[in-house]
Protein backbone atom coordinates (compact mmCIF):
# COMPACT_ATOMS: atom_id res chain seq x y z
CA UNK A 1 0.00 0.00 0.00
CA UNK A 2 1.01 3.23 -1.22
CA UNK A 3 1.69 5.97 2.22
CA UNK A 4 -0.96 8.96 1.39
CA UNK A 5 2.18 11.04 2.62
CA UNK A 6 4.59 9.66 0.09
CA UNK A 7 2.04 10.32 -2.71
CA UNK A 8 1.21 13.97 -1.62
CA UNK A 9 4.86 14.05 -1.64
CA UNK A 10 5.46 13.01 -5.26
CA UNK A 11 2.57 12.04 -7.00
CA UNK A 12 4.30 12.02 -10.40
CA UNK A 13 6.54 9.15 -8.98
CA UNK A 14 2.99 7.06 -8.64
CA UNK A 15 1.44 8.68 -11.84
CA UNK A 16 4.51 7.48 -13.66
CA UNK A 17 5.31 4.19 -11.96
CA UNK A 18 1.11 3.25 -12.97
CA UNK A 19 1.84 3.91 -16.32
CA UNK A 20 5.57 2.17 -16.53
CA UNK A 21 3.36 -0.54 -15.52
CA UNK A 22 0.72 -0.24 -18.11
CA UNK A 23 -1.84 0.16 -14.96
CA UNK A 24 -4.37 2.60 -14.04
CA UNK A 25 -3.91 4.64 -10.35
CA UNK A 26 -6.24 7.03 -8.86
CA UNK A 27 -3.62 9.66 -8.42
CA UNK A 28 -5.74 12.47 -9.16
CA UNK A 29 -8.94 11.39 -7.57
CA UNK A 30 -7.12 11.13 -3.98
CA UNK A 31 -5.18 13.65 -4.19
CA UNK A 32 -8.85 15.61 -4.89
CA UNK A 33 -10.01 13.88 -2.66
CA UNK A 34 -7.54 14.20 0.05
CA UNK A 35 -7.94 18.45 0.02
CA UNK A 36 -11.31 18.33 -0.03
CA UNK A 37 -10.46 16.47 3.49
CA UNK A 38 -8.24 18.67 4.52
CA UNK A 39 -10.63 21.26 3.78
CA UNK A 40 -12.91 19.68 6.37
CA UNK A 41 -10.86 18.53 8.60
CA UNK A 42 -9.32 22.25 9.15
CA UNK A 43 -13.52 23.14 9.60
CA UNK A 44 -14.58 21.11 11.69
CA UNK A 45 -11.36 21.69 13.83
CA UNK A 46 -12.62 25.12 13.78
CA UNK A 47 -16.05 25.01 14.71
CA UNK A 48 -14.91 22.74 17.77
CA UNK A 49 -12.98 24.91 19.02
CA UNK A 50 -15.70 27.28 18.47
CA UNK A 51 -18.32 25.47 20.42
CA UNK A 52 -15.69 25.43 23.50
CA UNK A 53 -15.45 28.86 23.01
CA UNK A 54 -19.20 29.48 23.36
CA UNK A 55 -19.73 26.86 25.77
CA UNK A 56 -17.08 28.42 28.45
CA UNK A 57 -18.95 31.88 27.53
CA UNK A 58 -22.03 30.80 29.04
CA UNK A 59 -22.47 32.25 32.57
CA UNK A 60 -25.50 30.54 34.74
CA UNK A 61 -28.29 29.48 31.87
CA UNK A 62 -27.54 29.71 28.32
CA UNK A 63 -29.68 32.23 26.15
CA UNK A 64 -31.59 31.32 23.60
CA UNK A 65 -29.13 32.49 21.27
CA UNK A 66 -26.60 30.82 22.98
CA UNK A 67 -28.50 27.61 22.86
CA UNK A 68 -29.27 27.70 18.70
CA UNK A 69 -25.91 28.57 18.72
CA UNK A 70 -24.35 25.52 20.40
CA UNK A 71 -26.83 23.11 18.96
CA UNK A 72 -26.39 24.75 15.16
CA UNK A 73 -22.40 23.85 15.87
CA UNK A 74 -22.82 20.48 17.47
CA UNK A 75 -25.11 19.49 14.32
CA UNK A 76 -22.58 21.02 11.90
CA UNK A 77 -19.38 19.03 13.66
CA UNK A 78 -21.19 16.06 13.97
CA UNK A 79 -22.13 15.94 10.52
CA UNK A 80 -18.54 16.73 8.74
CA UNK A 81 -16.83 14.38 10.98
CA UNK A 82 -19.34 11.93 9.48
CA UNK A 83 -18.63 12.88 5.90
CA UNK A 84 -14.83 13.06 7.32
CA UNK A 85 -15.02 9.47 8.31
CA UNK A 86 -16.47 8.72 4.81
CA UNK A 87 -13.73 10.33 2.89
CA UNK A 88 -11.25 8.53 4.94
CA UNK A 89 -12.74 4.97 4.23
CA UNK A 90 -12.74 6.19 0.52
CA UNK A 91 -9.19 7.71 0.56
CA UNK A 92 -8.09 4.41 1.80
CA UNK A 93 -9.84 2.17 -0.64
CA UNK A 94 -8.52 4.51 -3.45
CA UNK A 95 -5.01 3.59 -2.11
CA UNK A 96 -5.43 0.19 -2.55
CA UNK A 97 -5.60 0.34 -6.50
CA UNK A 98 -1.95 2.36 -6.64
CA UNK A 99 0.41 -0.15 -7.65
CA UNK A 100 3.67 -0.27 -6.27
CA UNK A 101 6.23 1.99 -8.61
CA UNK A 102 8.74 -0.71 -9.85
CA UNK A 103 12.48 -0.55 -8.45
CA UNK A 104 15.00 2.02 -10.33
CA UNK A 105 16.32 -1.28 -11.74
CA UNK A 106 13.58 -2.64 -13.67
CA UNK A 107 13.69 -2.04 -17.02
CA UNK A 108 11.59 -0.03 -19.18
CA UNK A 109 9.48 -1.89 -21.29
CA UNK A 110 5.64 -2.29 -22.64
CA UNK A 111 5.36 -6.07 -22.33
CA UNK A 112 6.86 -9.65 -22.29
CA UNK A 113 8.54 -9.09 -25.44
CA UNK A 114 10.35 -6.53 -23.58
CA UNK A 115 11.81 -8.41 -20.79
CA UNK A 116 15.74 -9.04 -20.60
CA UNK A 117 17.23 -12.33 -20.40
CA UNK A 118 19.76 -12.53 -17.37
CA UNK A 119 21.22 -16.21 -18.31
CA UNK A 120 20.53 -18.90 -19.31
CA UNK A 121 21.54 -22.46 -18.07
CA UNK A 122 22.42 -25.69 -20.01
CA UNK A 123 21.34 -26.61 -23.35
CA UNK A 124 18.42 -27.54 -25.19
CA UNK A 125 18.32 -31.40 -24.89
CA UNK A 126 18.68 -33.10 -28.80
CA UNK A 127 16.66 -35.86 -29.94
CA UNK A 128 16.86 -38.50 -32.76
CA UNK A 129 13.33 -38.76 -32.76
CA UNK A 130 10.68 -36.13 -32.55
CA UNK A 131 9.81 -35.31 -29.45
CA UNK A 132 6.49 -35.46 -28.05
CA UNK A 133 4.67 -32.65 -25.87
CA UNK A 134 3.87 -33.63 -22.20
CA UNK A 135 0.24 -34.09 -22.99
CA UNK A 136 1.10 -37.04 -25.74
CA UNK A 137 3.32 -38.53 -23.06
CA UNK A 138 1.19 -38.71 -20.60
CA UNK A 139 -1.84 -40.15 -23.13
CA UNK A 140 0.59 -42.96 -23.81
CA UNK A 141 2.15 -43.66 -19.95
CA UNK A 142 -1.41 -43.53 -19.03
CA UNK A 143 -0.66 -40.69 -16.32
CA UNK A 144 -3.20 -38.54 -16.95
CA UNK A 145 -7.02 -38.50 -17.13
CA UNK A 146 -8.55 -35.16 -18.06
CA UNK A 147 -11.70 -36.67 -19.28
CA UNK A 148 -12.86 -37.87 -16.01
CA UNK A 149 -11.49 -34.48 -14.69
CA UNK A 150 -13.96 -32.41 -16.28
CA UNK A 151 -16.70 -35.28 -15.70
CA UNK A 152 -15.77 -34.29 -11.99
CA UNK A 153 -15.35 -30.56 -11.62
CA UNK A 154 -15.20 -28.96 -15.91
CA UNK A 155 -12.71 -27.75 -17.87
CA UNK A 156 -9.01 -26.61 -16.53
CA UNK A 157 -8.38 -29.76 -14.03
CA UNK A 158 -6.46 -32.69 -14.15
CA UNK A 159 -6.11 -36.15 -12.66
CA UNK A 160 -2.51 -37.68 -12.32
CA UNK A 161 -2.61 -41.61 -11.68
CA UNK A 162 -0.38 -44.47 -11.27
CA UNK A 163 3.16 -43.18 -11.33
CA UNK A 164 2.37 -39.82 -12.54
CA UNK A 165 0.79 -39.18 -9.09
CA UNK A 166 3.89 -40.75 -7.33
CA UNK A 167 6.55 -38.97 -9.64
CA UNK A 168 4.37 -35.78 -8.76
CA UNK A 169 4.35 -36.38 -5.42
CA UNK A 170 7.88 -37.25 -5.15
CA UNK A 171 8.84 -33.91 -7.08
CA UNK A 172 7.15 -31.96 -4.07
CA UNK A 173 8.48 -33.88 -1.14
CA UNK A 174 12.07 -33.40 -3.02
CA UNK A 175 11.61 -29.53 -3.18
CA UNK A 176 10.58 -29.21 -0.07
CA UNK A 177 13.42 -31.17 1.25
CA UNK A 178 15.74 -29.26 -0.48
CA UNK A 179 13.99 -25.64 0.90
CA UNK A 180 14.07 -27.21 4.60
CA UNK A 181 16.73 -29.21 4.82
CA UNK A 182 19.45 -27.36 2.72
CA UNK A 183 18.55 -23.48 1.80
CA UNK A 184 17.04 -23.05 5.46
CA UNK A 185 13.71 -22.45 5.03
CA UNK A 186 10.81 -23.69 8.09
CA UNK A 187 8.23 -25.73 6.46
CA UNK A 188 4.22 -24.42 7.33
CA UNK A 189 0.91 -25.95 6.50
CA UNK A 190 -1.57 -23.47 6.14
CA UNK A 191 -4.84 -23.31 5.48
CA UNK A 192 -6.36 -23.10 2.19
CA UNK A 193 -9.63 -20.88 2.80
CA UNK A 194 -8.22 -17.03 4.14
CA UNK A 195 -10.28 -13.62 5.15
CA UNK A 196 -10.85 -10.93 2.69
CA UNK A 197 -8.29 -8.84 4.53
CA UNK A 198 -5.52 -12.10 4.18
CA UNK A 199 -5.73 -10.80 0.07
CA UNK A 200 -6.25 -7.33 0.61
CA UNK A 201 -2.96 -7.53 2.80
CA UNK A 202 -0.91 -9.44 -0.41
CA UNK A 203 -2.73 -6.67 -2.87
CA UNK A 204 -4.62 -9.89 -4.37
CA UNK A 205 -7.81 -7.80 -3.44
CA UNK A 206 -9.27 -5.14 -4.46
CA UNK A 207 -7.75 -5.25 -7.77
CA UNK A 208 -8.16 -8.71 -8.94
CA UNK A 209 -10.85 -10.24 -7.03
CA UNK A 210 -12.18 -11.72 -10.63
CA UNK A 211 -9.85 -13.97 -10.38
CA UNK A 212 -10.57 -15.43 -7.20
CA UNK A 213 -12.62 -18.07 -5.77
CA UNK A 214 -14.86 -16.84 -3.14
CA UNK A 215 -17.20 -18.51 -0.57
CA UNK A 216 -20.50 -17.54 0.47
CA UNK A 217 -19.48 -16.51 3.91
CA UNK A 218 -16.50 -14.20 2.08
CA UNK A 219 -13.67 -16.42 2.59
CA UNK A 220 -11.05 -17.12 -0.45
CA UNK A 221 -9.13 -20.29 -1.67
CA UNK A 222 -5.94 -19.19 -2.43
CA UNK A 223 -4.18 -18.76 -5.23
CA UNK A 224 -0.59 -19.27 -3.77
CA UNK A 225 0.90 -20.21 -0.37
CA UNK A 226 2.08 -16.08 -0.11
CA UNK A 227 -1.47 -15.18 1.28
CA UNK A 228 -1.29 -17.31 4.32
CA UNK A 229 2.09 -17.06 4.65
CA UNK A 230 2.71 -13.54 4.47
CA UNK A 231 -0.06 -12.74 6.78
CA UNK A 232 1.61 -15.30 9.33
CA UNK A 233 2.62 -11.93 11.12
CA UNK A 234 -0.19 -9.50 10.23
CA UNK A 235 -0.98 -6.99 12.49
CA UNK A 236 2.64 -7.99 14.27
CA UNK A 237 6.01 -6.52 15.33
CA UNK A 238 8.63 -8.71 14.53
CA UNK A 239 12.17 -8.74 16.56
CA UNK A 240 14.38 -7.53 14.47
CA UNK A 241 17.43 -10.57 15.55
CA UNK A 242 14.85 -12.95 13.92
CA UNK A 243 15.05 -11.67 10.45
CA UNK A 244 15.03 -12.65 8.17
CA UNK A 245 12.36 -14.96 8.68
CA UNK A 246 12.18 -18.04 5.88
CA UNK A 247 9.34 -20.32 5.30
CA UNK A 248 8.45 -22.83 2.93
CA UNK A 249 4.92 -24.37 1.98
CA UNK A 250 3.65 -26.58 -0.35
CA UNK A 251 -0.44 -25.93 -1.05
CA UNK A 252 -2.89 -26.56 -3.39
CA UNK A 253 -3.72 -23.01 -5.99
CA UNK A 254 -7.29 -21.79 -7.00
CA UNK A 255 -7.30 -19.33 -10.12
CA UNK A 256 -10.07 -18.59 -12.46
CA UNK A 257 -7.87 -17.89 -15.41
CA UNK A 258 -10.75 -15.30 -15.88
CA UNK A 259 -8.50 -13.62 -18.42
CA UNK A 260 -6.66 -16.87 -19.82
CA UNK A 261 -9.48 -17.95 -22.22
CA UNK A 262 -8.44 -19.96 -25.32
CA UNK A 263 -4.56 -20.13 -23.92
CA UNK A 264 -2.98 -23.70 -23.07
CA UNK A 265 -6.35 -25.25 -23.33
CA UNK A 266 -4.93 -28.69 -24.24
CA UNK A 267 -2.57 -30.09 -21.04
CA UNK A 268 -1.54 -30.05 -17.85
CA UNK A 269 -0.48 -26.03 -18.07
CA UNK A 270 -3.48 -23.40 -17.40
CA UNK A 271 -5.61 -24.90 -14.35
CA UNK A 272 -8.52 -23.52 -12.01
CA UNK A 273 -6.46 -25.89 -9.48
CA UNK A 274 -2.56 -26.85 -8.92
CA UNK A 275 0.08 -27.45 -7.07
CA UNK A 276 2.81 -24.82 -6.06
CA UNK A 277 5.66 -25.13 -3.40
CA UNK A 278 6.66 -21.35 -2.32
CA UNK A 279 8.75 -19.86 -0.74
CA UNK A 280 8.61 -16.52 1.20
CA UNK A 281 11.24 -13.86 2.92
CA UNK A 282 10.50 -11.29 5.46
CA UNK A 283 13.44 -9.03 5.59
CA UNK A 284 14.85 -5.66 6.09
CA UNK A 285 14.91 -2.95 3.82
CA UNK A 286 18.15 -2.69 3.66
CA UNK A 287 18.74 -6.41 2.59
CA UNK A 288 16.23 -6.64 0.13
CA UNK A 289 17.77 -6.34 -3.18
CA UNK A 290 20.41 -8.99 -1.85
CA UNK A 291 17.56 -11.12 -0.75
CA UNK A 292 15.89 -10.94 -4.04
CA UNK A 293 18.91 -12.41 -5.72
CA UNK A 294 19.29 -15.48 -3.29
CA UNK A 295 15.66 -16.05 -3.49
CA UNK A 296 16.20 -16.42 -7.16
CA UNK A 297 19.08 -18.66 -6.59
CA UNK A 298 17.49 -21.24 -4.79
CA UNK A 299 15.27 -21.41 -7.48
CA UNK A 300 17.38 -22.20 -10.04
CA UNK A 301 19.50 -24.43 -7.91
CA UNK A 302 16.41 -26.60 -7.81
CA UNK A 303 15.87 -26.58 -12.03
CA UNK A 304 19.80 -27.21 -12.49
CA UNK A 305 19.67 -30.06 -9.93
CA UNK A 306 16.60 -31.68 -12.16
CA UNK A 307 18.75 -31.11 -15.33
CA UNK A 308 16.05 -29.11 -16.78
CA UNK A 309 17.28 -25.92 -19.61
CA UNK A 310 15.99 -22.63 -18.25
CA UNK A 311 16.24 -19.25 -18.10
CA UNK A 312 16.17 -16.10 -16.01
CA UNK A 313 14.29 -13.30 -17.60
CA UNK A 314 14.09 -9.38 -15.39
CA UNK A 315 11.04 -8.34 -16.15
CA UNK A 316 10.44 -5.04 -17.55
CA UNK A 317 8.31 -2.43 -16.37
CA UNK A 318 4.78 -3.63 -18.26
CA UNK A 319 5.47 -7.16 -17.09
CA UNK A 320 5.80 -6.32 -13.55
CA UNK A 321 3.02 -7.21 -11.60
CA UNK A 322 0.89 -4.58 -9.58
CA UNK A 323 2.29 -5.34 -6.13
CA UNK A 324 6.23 -6.19 -7.10
CA UNK A 325 8.50 -4.02 -7.29
CA UNK A 326 11.19 -6.27 -9.13
CA UNK A 327 10.58 -9.97 -10.41
CA UNK A 328 12.70 -12.66 -12.14
CA UNK A 329 10.65 -14.85 -13.96
CA UNK A 330 12.52 -18.26 -14.60
CA UNK A 331 11.53 -20.32 -17.27
CA UNK A 332 12.22 -24.23 -18.29
CA UNK A 333 12.39 -25.39 -21.19
CA UNK A 334 9.75 -28.00 -22.82
CA UNK A 335 11.14 -29.66 -26.15
CA UNK A 336 8.29 -31.15 -27.03
CA UNK A 337 6.34 -27.65 -27.29
CA UNK A 338 9.01 -25.73 -28.37
CA UNK A 339 8.63 -23.06 -25.72
CA UNK A 340 9.48 -21.80 -22.89
CA UNK A 341 7.42 -22.50 -19.64
CA UNK A 342 7.52 -19.63 -16.41
CA UNK A 343 8.03 -21.98 -13.30
CA UNK A 344 8.88 -19.39 -11.25
CA UNK A 345 8.47 -16.10 -10.31
CA UNK A 346 10.36 -14.77 -7.62
CA UNK A 347 9.70 -10.84 -6.79
CA UNK A 348 10.53 -7.86 -4.01
CA UNK A 349 7.59 -5.78 -2.64
CA UNK A 350 9.71 -3.27 -0.43
CA UNK A 351 7.25 -2.22 2.14
CA UNK A 352 4.06 -2.41 -0.01
CA UNK A 353 2.48 -5.81 1.15
CA UNK A 354 3.83 -5.03 4.93
CA UNK A 355 1.68 -1.27 4.99
CA UNK A 356 -1.64 -3.49 3.88
CA UNK A 357 -1.03 -6.01 6.11
CA UNK A 358 0.61 -4.38 9.12
CA UNK A 359 3.78 -6.31 9.81
CA UNK A 360 6.31 -4.32 11.21
CA UNK A 361 9.72 -5.49 13.28
CA UNK A 362 11.70 -3.57 15.91
CA UNK A 363 15.30 -3.23 14.86
CA UNK A 364 16.62 -2.98 18.42
CA UNK A 365 14.88 -2.33 21.97
CA UNK A 366 13.19 1.17 21.94
CA UNK A 367 13.86 1.70 18.80
CA UNK A 368 11.12 2.69 16.63
CA UNK A 369 9.34 -0.50 14.70
CA UNK A 370 9.54 -0.24 10.83
CA UNK A 371 8.29 -2.21 8.28
CA UNK A 372 10.00 -5.23 7.09
CA UNK A 373 10.34 -6.09 3.32
CA UNK A 374 8.73 -9.21 1.76
CA UNK A 375 9.70 -11.20 -1.06
CA UNK A 376 8.07 -14.57 -2.52
CA UNK A 377 8.96 -17.19 -5.06
CA UNK A 378 7.74 -20.56 -6.39
CA UNK A 379 9.90 -23.28 -5.37
CA UNK A 380 8.50 -24.62 -8.17
CA UNK A 381 5.26 -24.23 -9.86
CA UNK A 382 4.38 -27.85 -10.04
CA UNK A 383 2.68 -28.75 -13.23
CA UNK A 384 4.82 -26.96 -15.41
CA UNK A 385 7.87 -28.07 -13.83
CA UNK A 386 6.38 -31.64 -14.34
CA UNK A 387 5.62 -30.58 -18.13
CA UNK A 388 9.64 -30.53 -18.74
CA UNK A 389 10.41 -33.18 -17.01
CA UNK A 390 8.58 -35.40 -18.82
CA UNK A 391 9.33 -33.84 -22.45
CA UNK A 392 12.94 -33.85 -21.11
CA UNK A 393 13.47 -37.18 -20.11
CA UNK A 394 11.35 -38.87 -22.73
CA UNK A 395 12.64 -41.30 -24.52
CA UNK A 396 11.87 -42.68 -28.24
CA UNK A 397 9.60 -45.22 -27.14
CA UNK A 398 7.32 -43.19 -24.90
CA UNK A 399 8.69 -43.96 -21.80
CA UNK A 400 10.48 -41.21 -19.34
CA UNK A 401 13.45 -41.30 -17.10
CA UNK A 402 13.17 -40.23 -14.17
CA UNK A 403 15.26 -37.38 -12.99
CA UNK A 404 18.13 -38.88 -10.44
CA UNK A 405 17.62 -36.76 -8.36
CA UNK A 406 13.68 -38.17 -7.85
CA UNK A 407 15.25 -41.38 -7.86
CA UNK A 408 15.22 -41.63 -4.39
CA UNK A 409 11.35 -40.73 -3.40
CA UNK A 410 10.44 -42.73 -6.20
CA UNK A 411 10.75 -46.54 -4.33
CA UNK A 412 13.00 -48.24 -6.81
CA UNK A 413 11.08 -46.46 -10.05
CA UNK A 414 13.62 -44.91 -12.36
CA UNK A 415 11.47 -45.11 -15.78
CA UNK A 416 8.18 -44.39 -16.81
CA UNK A 417 6.81 -46.61 -19.36
CA UNK A 418 3.73 -46.86 -21.10
CA UNK A 419 1.62 -50.14 -20.15
CA UNK A 420 1.30 -53.60 -21.97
Amino acid sequence: MIPLQDLREDPDRFRLGARNKKQSAPVDEILELDASARRLRTRVEQEQAERRRASSAVRGKPTDEQMGRLSALKESIQAGEAELGDMETRLQSLLLYVPNPPDPSVPLGADETESLPVRHWGEPPAFDFEPLPHHELGERLGIFDFERAAKISGARFAILRGQGARLQRALITWLLDVATLEHGYSEVTPPSLVRRECMVGTAQLPKFEDEAYRTDDDLFLIPTAEVPVTNLYRDEILDGADLPICHVAHTSCWRREAGAAGKDTRGYIRLHQFDKVEMVRFVTPESSADELELLTHHAETLLRRLGIHHRVLLLCTGDTGFAQAKTYDLEAWAPGMRRWLEVSSCSVYGDFQARRAGIRYRPAAGERPRFVHTLNGSGLGIPRVFDAILETYQGADGGVDVPEVLRPYMGGVTRLVPPG
